[in-house]
């Protein structure tokens, strides 16, 4: 029934309500016929105070849309069906520009689940508006079921989307602000390009190895040291390094993604002087002492985004499978690699075991032993510390945790639309299905400005910008910045998640006017000002 007829009737309050013509002739009104508004408003005083994102289904009279426009401040966005339809009540004798004409207002016509998907993450940042609320006008959707049905789940994927990606910035924003902050310094002390930038640049690399740090690298370890007879290509995972130094195999590079500053352990006793150590911009600052070549590389921080735009291009690597195997397989796919073997990617648990022999985790436990608590009893209540899921078949001898399984889905994903061959070596792990999309490989453009200022002088600039950022009135405030505040308001954004999540009554004007003084204070304390 997409294009519905209406027809408006007049209320005992004396409200215009439109009612759906049904085939029979006969009509359905879409809200109360006695007091439209009063129903409303009722329906407004059930949404909880944190709500800052009302999504509508279905327009109708919009009364309800209205009386949360006019009682609170949160964002609204209203999707409905039919063109033809909503050209119908907009120009009936009803007047809707008040509540089409309210800046916090978004109102979707025939959009795809795609559209709707992209909107809510493009407009709904949980530190900012707090919950988001569906609410569907059922008289209406009831006549478009498929249609709205469809929005319905596009809305779930997106909130889901979100939570995830909210629910890492409430724990890390502060430490990858203060991490990046820091290596603005570091980089800028090089007076060189990047050294990643000139390995992008160079002749494609035939044959790639990338070594990750499961069990099954144990038995591995013979392959891969005939792969580096052949003068093959090694990228190593950090937590994987020490095991192949245990083996006297130099890789050609390190890639390092983790903001934490227990990375450092896979680095301690390991000569790196004249291998390339490749870090997000965000890694602990500490981790580019380790050798004589770092190089960072951006990924999808808005901070380190940001940097990359407006002072020195750092090359992107896509880190979105949420391990470091899957940055390992981005940085091969940038280096042209032609086929890559992956080894130790068993994204589950084998024998008993978390990670190969000579990983951090054996001398980190052993030093924390003792004889209440013995090296075996650590590992296991490592290995144990997250519920396995149920075993797909009797004959499986891996474990898996939701986390393990999502990074390896996520693997399989981005193989499936490399144009290099990727296989795995024989091992013991989770199945890695490495088919082939139909889909063309798509990379990301991004223009760069290359700027002659100092990693001090970028952070100066940057501190001012962030102070200059307006006051705030409420929910709606990245709508209220131009294209530059609103820039720089964004690279805020997971620091506002975390401080947030640590200060939860904040209310919205409150914590925009904190993370701008947080933030103004590191860099201060940073650049000593």
């Amino acid at each position: 029934m997409n294009n519905c007829r209406y027809s408006f009737s007049q209320s005992r309050s004396g409200e215009a309500v439109p009612s759906i013509i049904l085939q029979d002739g006969s009509l359905l009104p879409l809200h109360s016929m006695v007091d439209p508004k009063r129903e409303a408003q009722r329906l407004v005083s059930t949404i909880p105070e944190s709500t800052g994102f009302v999504v509508f289904l279905g327009l109708g009279g919009g009364f309800a849309p209205q009386a949360v426009l006019e009682q609170t401040q949160a964002q609204v966005l209203i999707i409905d069906y039919g063109n033809d339809s909503i050209k119908e009540l907009l120009s009936s004798s009803k007047d809707y520009s008040p509540l089409l004409n309210n800046e916090r207002l978004t109102l979707l016509i025939d959009p795809s689940n795609e559209d709707i998907t992209q909107i809510i993450l493009e407009n709904y940042k949980p530190s900012l508006c707090g919950s988001i609320k569906t609410i569907p006008l059922r008289t209406r959707t009831e006549q478009d079921l498929p249609l709205f049905n469809g929005a319905a789940e596009s809305i779930k994927q997106a909130i889901e989307i979100i939570t995830s990606d909210y629910s890492v910035q409430a724990h890390f924003g502060k430490r990858w602000f203060s991490n990046i902050i820091r290596n603005v310094l570091n980089a800028g002390k090089c007076h060189e390009p990047d050294n990643l930038l000139k390995m992008f640049s160079a002749a494609p690399i035939k044959e790639a190895a990338i070594v990750a740090a499961g069990p099954s690298l144990d038995q591995q370890i013979p392959l891969l040291e005939e792969f580096k007879k052949r003068q093959g290509f090694i990228i190593c995972s950090d937590t994987a390094l020490p095991a192949l130094k245990s083996y006297n195999i130099e890789p050609n590079v390190v890639v390092s993604i983790d903001c934490q500053h227990i990375s450092h352990y896979h680095f301690i006793g390991c000569n790196l002087q004249n291998t390339p150590l490749i870090l997000d911009i965000a890694s602990p600052p500490l981790l580019s002492g380790f050798t004589s070549l770092p190089c960072f590389f951006s990924s999808s921080h808005p901070l380190a985004r940001y940097i990359s735009a407006n002072w020195r291009p750092f090359p992107i690597l896509d880190t979105s499978g949420g391990n470091v195997t899957y940055a390992c397989l981005s940085l091969a796919e940038n280096l042209g690699a032609q086929n890559i073997t992956l080894f130790g990617a068993d994204f589950s648990y084998i024998n008993s075991s978390s990670y190969a022999r000579g990983t951090y985790v054996y001398p980190f436990f052993e030093k924390k032993q003792n004889r209440l608590s013995t090296l075996e009893t650590l590992l296991s209540a490592f290995l144990y510390r997250i519920p396995f899921l149920p075993k797909e078949n009797q004959s499986q001898t891996y474990y898996e945790t939701s986390s393990l399984r999502f990074y390896r889905n996520k693997l399989e994903e981005k193989a499936s639309v490399m144009k290099a061959s990727v296989s795995c070596a024989p091992g013991q792990g989770a199945p890695i299905n490495l088919y082939k999309s139909q889909c063309n490989p798509t990379k990301e453009a991004v223009s760069f400005v290359s700027s002659e200022k100092s990693g001090a002088e970028f952070l100066k600039q940057y501190r001012d910008d962030i102070t200059a950022l307006p006051a705030s009135s409420g929910s709606n405030y990245l709508r209220e910045l131009n294209v530059k505040e609103r820039q720089i308001f964004t690279t805020l954004l997971p620091c506002a998640a975390a401080l947030k999540h640590r200060n939860p009554q904040l209310k919205t004007q409150e914590l925009i006017e904190e993370v701008k003084y947080y933030c103004v204070s590191k860099i201060n304390s940073l650049i000593n000002i």
